[in-house]
């Protein structure tokens, strides 16, 4: 392999690439939609096959990048003027969790399931659902939560109360299963389980799509039928 000709190519990619991300790459990085994914990996795949094929000309390198991020560039702008554009190509957020209710229907829509909700919401520093009235799935994956009023962002020093402690949900359900190791973690037995489910007018485990127990707070039950 030819060092001079390999080098040479490398540093007009790189030239070329910082360009492209200083003209419309914030957006790819930032705010990464599955089109600017795609994008990214696509841009990536033309610079690398064209640096190390020793038969591509340099000339190559600049045209087959101008082209793409012109075709990026011109995508976006169309994007900036056409609403209806701009809808079709990064897709609109979907709302999962709908006045403090979990929209199965939508969560199915968004390809996600209980788990990855959670997930996405521990993310956010939201360890519980209860705590949730809206959430809403952006087109990037990332999640956008607003809390119930009880739930919102407020200090102890704002009402002089004195610090009181913290405690973890524990999920005791999850798709109609029983995590035993989870029971056992709050001190407690499928008897107790049992009587706090009937409170809630349940009369099985299979019947819980999601059993959350908090401290200070009880067992919050969401049926299976919610979802159905």
């Amino acid at each position: 392999m030819d060092i001079l000709p390999l080098s040479i190519k490398l540093v007009i990619g790189f030239l070329l690439l910082f360009f492209l991300i200083r003209v419309i790459g914030k957006k790819m990085i930032d705010q990464i939609t599955p089109f600017h994914f795609i994008s990214a990996i696509v841009l990536s795949e033309l610079l690398g096959n064209a640096v190390y094929d020793e038969s591509v000309p340099v000339i190559s390198i600049v045209y087959t990048t101008l082209i793409w991020g012109g075709l990026l560039f011109i995508f976006e702008f169309i994007a900036q003027k056409s609403l209806l554009f701009r809808h079709f190509s990064e897709g609109q957020p979907t709302i999962v969790i709908r006045d403090g209710q979990i929209d199965f229907e939508q969560l199915k829509k968004a390809r996600m399931n209980l788990n990855q909700l959670q997930s996405l919401l521990r993310q956010s520093e939201i360890f519980s659902i209860r705590e949730v009235a809206f959430a809403l799935v952006e087109s990037n994956g990332s999640i956008s939560v607003l809390k119930k009023a009880p739930y919102q962002k407020t200090t102890l020093e704002d009402f002089n109360m004195p610090p009181h402690p913290v405690y973890l949900p524990i999920t005791l359900i999850k798709d109609g299963e029983l995590l035993e190791e989870n029971l056992a973690e709050i001190n407690q037995n499928r008897e107790w389980l049992n009587g706090q489910l009937r409170a809630n007018g349940m009369r099985r485990v299979e019947d819980v799509l999601l059993a959350e127990w908090l401290e200070n707070d009880g067992l919050m039950v969401i049926p299976h039928h919610a979802h159905q």
